[in-house]
């Protein structure tokens, strides 16, 4: 009887049951199913540059990484992340101090999440998100708060209200999660934006986490400002970086942390006890990556935002209203002009419609209703094949 009656219990936690399956997961897979383009998950069809695949053979070769490197990453890789930061930012950080490698972004992101909470502790932070977000938070057992981002279709972009972001932190909040460039609007937030949150973390003594891996993808006007570089933000914001979305090499899975000491060696107390160490060879091949001169990230950018223009043009052309992003490689679209407004069934049918897969963002809300509309395409795809779901969805429009 006991044994019955336990297994009759669900094996899922009760924090993460509300998760299940990610969407992700669930489009790609229809994709496949359905032979339909998928632009839906963020993933290039294409590799980066062919001497950093070659720096990881090397290292294969060589031996290097091949067995457990080092807990806070391999040395070459660490300083190549300071210099990064120093070149780029003016931000100078200690290699064997202020900077932890990690399992790509989401596992910087879950180790923060874990080792900076208590239960019961606010997570406030910017809605629609990444889904990790609130996974991670629900995994500490603290409570989200989301503050969304507001449409603002005169200006074709999503704004952050400040009042309502200084009205959700309360007694309990004890961090801010950020992310600019933002993921899934491609809102990049200003240096007016930025620096009236560095003054409310300030002025509340509040800890933020800083999630940047879209750094080198702003567009136009944009400017990718890191918060550690406002007044009083270096002790108390840990930044969040990837070489998954700058070199796309995404299943490398090769993120990291800089921030002050005391902050990364919290982060690092709980990251080694999810993988330990990961990407050994890969580590080697990010540290050259990083290293790469300045026409590297100039000709990436524009190769991106060619994209953009073709994808955002053809989905205009196609009857949605299209969000033209600032950053990130993914347009957000609203499909109430094709006479549609439930996000999932639009996406869920679009395969057999037109042969194309897109993400609806409610999943990145706690308030779906606030994003039913709307749905995301990623155009980090080669040029032919956005030529091609651009012909496809054009269908809908006629």
């Amino acid at each position: 009887m006991t044994a019955m009656t336990s297994t009759a219990r669900p094996f899922l936690n009760r924090r993460l049951a509300p998760f299940g399956t990610t969407i992700f997961a669930e489009m790609s897979a229809l994709a496949v199913r359905t032979g339909s383009i998928n632009l839906g998950q963020g993933f290039p069809d294409t590799d980066g540059p062919e001497e950093v695949r070659e720096a990881a053979v090397r290292a294969l070769r060589d031996g290097r990484g091949n067995q457990y490197p080092p807990g806070p990453g391999v040395p070459e890789l660490r300083t190549a992340i300071a210099e990064h930061q120093r070149r780029r930012y003016g931000l100078s950080f200690d290699p064997d101090t202020e900077v932890l490698v990690t399992a790509g972004a989401t596992e910087a992101i879950a180790a923060a999440l874990l080792a900076l909470l208590e239960p019961g502790d606010e997570v406030v932070a910017l809605e629609p998100y990444y889904d990790s977000y609130a996974a991670c938070i629900a995994m500490a057992g603290a409570a989200r708060v989301p503050v969304t981002l507001r449409p603002d279709p005169g200006r074709a972009r999503f704004r952050l209200d400040l009042d309502e972001l200084r009205d959700a932190v309360t007694d309990r909040t004890r961090l801010l999660l950020i992310n600019t460039p933002h993921n899934p609007t491609g809102t990049v937030l200003t240096r007016a934006e930025l620096t009236a949150i560095a003054e409310l973390a300030v002025e509340r003594d509040l800890l933020v986490v800083t999630d940047e891996v879209y750094e080198h993808l702003v567009f136009d006007e944009a400017e990718h400002v890191p918060l550690a570089t406002l007044p009083g933000m270096r002790e108390r914001t840990v930044t969040i970086g990837s070489a998954g979305k700058t070199f796309s090499f995404t299943g490398w899975k090769v993120g990291w942390v800089t921030a002050a000491p005391g902050l990364v060696t919290a982060v690092r107390s709980a990251k080694q006890f999810l993988t330990y160490v990961s990407s050994g060879p890969f580590q080697y091949a990010v540290a050259e990556a990083l290293a790469l001169p300045d026409t590297y990230f100039d000709a990436f950018r524009a190769d991106m935002l060619a994209k953009r223009d073709l994808l955002a043009a053809g989905l205009a052309e196609a009857g949605f209203s299209v969000f033209r992003p600032a950053g990130t490689y993914f347009v957000t679209t609203d499909i109430r002009p094709l006479g549609e407004s439930d996000g999932f069934a639009f996406c869920r049918s679009l395969p057999e419609r037109a042969g194309v897969v897109a993400i609806p963002n409610a999943v990145f809300y706690d308030h779906r209703e606030a994003g039913a509309p709307f749905v995301r395409f990623a155009f980090c795809k080669r040029t032919g094949v956005l030529e091609e779901a651009v012909r496809r969805l054009k269908a809908l429009a006629g």
